[in-house]
């Protein structure tokens, strides 16, 4: 089954912003996290921007695609001012958890996996949080970037949820559900495989908070 025949209709909405605050407030209480509203409130407002592949790809004119996080963090080190490196940082964050929460499947298996998209997009929301903090834009944002980088894990399992909620299961996911839980530790992994019959025999990884 492949990734597109893996979700069994489409859904039209009238209000996109609307069906993505719905879908994670939703998953927040499903899953009984303590979110802070201003956290939720960006990844809504994320995946409402990113619902467009031009927000999403990038276009220089010659190529159009999604830069590697490395030439972004290329991009945050070489920035010319502090609005572009935080910008450049915002990018790594913003693109590493979209990545992670939507796409996780597919990145367990390969070179460049789930850890690689964790730890580059917590740290950026960190350092993002400690720069700008004591700033005009730091006042409304700082801490906002500080838990999104201290709960990145969890935000992969809201997500996970969020695009699941159309996905029929298959063999295909359950052993993708087991390599997930067993990178990340994931709690959301880990009762879907017990809900599925399968009992985790051996400790994941302890990255989750």
């Amino acid at each position: 089954m492949d990734e597109l025949s893996a979700y069994n209709r489409v859904e039209k909405v009238a209000n996109l912003r609307d069906y993505f605050r719905r879908s994670v407030e939703d998953v927040i209480e499903n899953q009984g996290v303590d979110m802070d509203p201003h956290a939720a409130h960006y990844v809504v407002n994320l995946l409402t921007s990113f619902s467009r592949s031009e927000a999403f790809y990038e276009d220089d004119g010659e190529t159009y695609g999604l830069r590697p996080l490395a030439l972004m963090l290329a991009d945050a080190v070489n920035a010319d001012s502090a609005a572009e490196r935080s910008q450049s940082l915002q990018r790594i964050g913003d693109v590493s958890l979209f990545v992670s929460g939507f796409f996780s499947d597919s990145l367990v298996r390969n070179a460049v996996d789930i850890d690689y998209y964790i730890n580059m997009g917590g740290s950026a929301y960190a350092v993002l949080s400690e720069e700008i903090r004591g700033t005009f834009r730091g006042n409304a944002l700082a801490s906002t970037y500080q838990e999104l980088s201290e709960k990145f894990l969890i935000l992969i399992d809201i997500l996970n949820e969020v695009r699941d909620s159309r996905r029929i299961d298959s063999d295909v996911d359950l052993l993708r559900t087991y390599e997930l839980w067993r990178k990340t530790g994931s709690h959301r992994c880990e009762k879907l495989l017990r809900k599925q019959g399968v009992v985790p025999i051996s400790q994941a990884s302890k990255k989750r908070h």
